[in-house]
């Protein structure tokens, strides 16, 4: 009888989501002083709901137990009130890829795919789309261009593009806490430019799992109506709520910090040589790192690397090109544990 392999130890890590970080037992200890004695199943959501509205700037919030359920929600209020079915978005939007077309299996919504799948939307890409519609979604960072960012002037020129034609303007902000220190402007006055925001409470905030979409009185509160339609409107969440909490208190703070260490690792993996990030200096803690080897030996040498070392990093890539892959990178709590200059010798041994 063959007996079960252990897994090997984490003792360090460059994953941002890493098991260190998502323990469960750990993760509840961290939780427990935020829920004194008498504290009611409804008041963390109810509470989060109201922080994160004023935070945001919105007269309203309302909790998701997922993303993908609060953007497609926003969608579809945005497309009956306008009588359009088409909305605009990034060939690379994370409705396009990642959500297996709900938006049309159960909206019957229309992706209208704008500008470069490898680079930003531009104003002249919008005023190349032939149709009206519904809903301009920009998805600030853009995760799988390297997580880049338009400039503030372009933002604000793209969003007025959407008003002036009756469309409606909703962000994809799952990493938006990443993308404020760029801007060095209050999440409110970023979020004023679009009509519905949606956040991430699990994504750069390290909580447990959720989401909160953001907008005017009348649009949360029919999207409290979608949320039940949809089977999201679920008790004991409370859970959920306090990590989002914790986050918002104890890693939102960090996130220029984050962005400084970002920045400064890819300078190091830039002077090393052997590999190169996307972009070459970071917008946001997020970004990507090419390798100069086929993807298909980057797991291998990451888990081998795991087994000597205990230290975990990032091990599934994608192809770029032949011969070269490219990992993406959080840098979160965990990374601020390695020096910039180790984390270019580590990306050595990923071949």
């Amino acid at each position: 009888m063959r007996l079960a392999r252990m897994a090997p130890e984490i003792r360090r890590s460059l994953v941002q989501h890493s098991r260190l970080r998502r323990d469960p037992h750990a993760t509840l200890r961290r939780l427990l002083d935020r829920v004194p004695p008498g504290t009611r199943p409804d008041e963390p959501v109810k509470d989060l709901e109201t922080r994160v509205a004023a935070l945001l700037g919105k007269p309203a919030a309302l909790f998701f137990p997922s993303g993908t359920m609060a953007q497609q929600v926003a969608l579809r209020i945005h497309a009956d009130r306008t009588g359009r079915r088409t909305f605009a978005a990034h060939p690379t939007a994370h409705v396009a890829l990642w959500e297996q077309q709900g938006y049309n299996a159960v909206h019957h919504l229309v992706h209208r795919p704008v500008g470069d799948p490898h680079g930003l939307i531009t104003t002249e890409d919008l005023d190349g789309i032939g149709e009206p519609v519904s809903t301009l979604l920009l998805e600030l960072p853009q995760r799988e261009i390297g997580g880049l960012l338009p400039e503030w002037d372009d933002l604000v020129t793209q969003t007025k593009w959407a008003a002036e034609r009756g469309a409606a303007t909703h962000v994809d902000g799952a990493r938006l806490w990443e993308a404020q220190p760029y801007y060095d402007r209050p999440h409110a006055e970023i979020a004023a430019l679009f009509d519905t925001v949606y956040v991430s409470l699990y994504k750069g905030l390290e909580g447990v799992r959720g989401a909160i979409l953001a907008g005017d009185q009348d649009t949360i509160d029919l999207a409290g109506v979608w949320r039940t339609r949809l089977g999201g409107n679920l008790p004991d969440l409370w859970p959920l709520a306090v990590a989002a909490d914790l986050g918002l208190s104890e890693t939102l703070p960090r996130m220029p910090e984050f962005l400084a260490h970002a920045r400064a690792i890819a300078a190091a993996v830039n002077a090393d040589g052997y590999a190169r990030t996307v972009p070459d200096v970071p917008q946001t803690p997020l970004f990507h790192i090419h390798l100069p080897v086929p993807r298909e030996a980057v797991r291998p040498a990451a888990e081998r690397l795991l087994e000597e070392t205990g230290i975990e990093v990032p091990r599934f890539p994608k192809s770029v090109a032949p011969g070269t892959c490219a990992l993406e990178l959080t840098v979160g709590h965990l990374a601020l544990d390695f020096t910039p200059e180790e984390v270019a010798e580590l990306l050595r041994r990923l071949r």
